[in-house]
């Protein structure tokens, strides 16, 4: 795709991910065992041949950056292809990055270096296919200056969104974030939904510059592009909607924004029905990652009664050791280790986490490293849960971390 600059935002702490983003972005979080946010958003723009891109970080982005540096080193700077890596560099004000819109701003001199026709703005959290070069024919066929990426959601949803208000022609004419009332604008695409937006923009890079430059000169701006520079644009200049076009190949459209503990552990668990609601498997969209050298896993012991290592409906990645436990509808990331006699259900470990001998586990997101130790029980009860010092969400999901200082969790 010629002349096309991708901008992809992630910069942001994750609060409501917490505490998975105690010491990492939320771009850098793994999901479904290999992966981590960012490479869904990054696969889309190498499948669809976009190859320019600038990524903006900002909150504790050291393993996102050395997950960007080790695995997506792929392209060709002689062919003008990269992936950049841009940290708040204070160029314009002293202030760190106070939004999303301020933050393209702050690198506008970047964007005017590489003077690209079209820029494409992309948030970095989000788990969906999409190929980019559609919604860009589209943008250009309707001589927009603008295009949002929309998604039909239920009226009923319409309150957890930015809810765009369309006309015949598919023009967008208002924007209204997170309408309280019941009665939000249906959708010309489905009059029995709303068109809510994905975060996902296509600008002419003049149109672009110009609206930086007036939303970074308004003291009274949040300065982000849902919610101020958008609404802004929208009674001047010629904004279009594009309703989103699941590459997923399922009945239902495929698009998560994971920023919740809740939303996270359900799109994990998406993975591992027996008929997955998001494909990870189509050759023709591959999802890339970084993928550590690590041993194939390894399944231990197969006698009668307790002790049989099997993993049930579950995706299992490489370096994992499953001894004598026993793993029903998980996600185990890389150098997992179940040991003898342990029932883990419904959970998602990652990396480098152990299950001490005769633990249950049930309805839980273990962390990175964390050992937990032997008849440890975790999801039975979750005033004990909570008394431990884990994190239990509403919904009763409970995560364990290691503590700040490197210490195990309390048993």
């Amino acid at each position: 795709m010629e002349n096309v600059l991708a901008i992809l935002m992630a910069g942001g702490a994750g609060e409501r991910l917490y505490p998975l983003t105690r010491d990492i972005a939320k771009p850098a979080v793994p999901f479904g065992g290999i992966y981590r946010i960012i490479d869904f958003t990054l696969s889309n723009c190498i499948n669809s041949d976009l190859r320019r891109i600038l990524i903006l970080t900002q909150y504790k982005a050291l393993e996102l950056t050395r997950h960007l540096r080790d695995g997506w080193n792929i392209l060709s700077p002689e062919l003008g292809e990269y992936i950049e890596i841009i940290p708040p560099m204070k160029r314009v004000h002293e202030d760190w990055y106070l939004g999303t819109a301020d933050a393209v701003f702050q690198n506008a001199a970047s964007i005017v270096t590489e003077n690209p026709e079209q820029t494409l703005i992309l948030a970095a959290d989000h788990i969906y296919k999409m190929n980019y070069r559609e919604m860009l024919a589209w943008h250009k066929e309707h001589d927009a200056d603008i295009t949002v990426a929309t998604i039909q959601v239920a009226p009923e949803e319409a309150v957890r969104f930015g809810v765009l208000e369309i006309d015949p022609e598919y023009r967008v004419i208002g924007f209204e974030e997170k309408p309280q009332h019941g009665h939000p604008t249906r959708s010309p695409f489905n009059p029995d939904m709303v068109s809510a937006s994905m975060g996902i923009y296509v600008f002419n890079t003049s149109i672009l510059l110009r609206a930086l430059a007036e939303d970074a000169a308004d003291p009274n701006s949040s300065h982000d592009f849902g919610r101020d520079l958008l609404p802004k644009c929208i009674p001047t200049a010629w904004v279009m909607a594009y309703d989103f076009t699941d590459l997923n190949d399922k009945t239902v459209k495929y698009w998560r924004d994971v920023g919740t503990l809740e939303a996270y552990y359900d799109a994990n668990m998406d993975l591992v029905s027996v008929t997955p609601e998001f494909n990870l498997y189509d050759k023709r969209w591959p999802i890339r990652t970084h993928l550590q050298q690590q041993p194939p896993a390894k399944f231990v012991f197969a006698q009668e009664g307790r002790r049989m290592g099997v993993a049930i409906d579950s995706i299992v990645s490489g370096g994992c050791i499953v001894s004598g436990g026993r793993v029903v509808r998980s996600v185990l990331s890389p150098g997992v280790r179940i040991n003898s006699y342990c029932e883990v259900e419904s959970s998602i470990l990652l990396h480098n986490a152990e299950v001490g001998r005769y633990s249950r586990i049930r309805r839980a997101i273990i962390g990175a490293g964390v050992r937990l130790p032997e008849s440890s029980v975790i999801g039975y009860d979750l005033e004990e849960d909570r008394a431990k010092g884990y994190h239990v969400t509403d919904s009763g999901i409970v995560v364990v971390v290691d503590q700040p200082d490197g210490s195990p969790p309390a048993r």
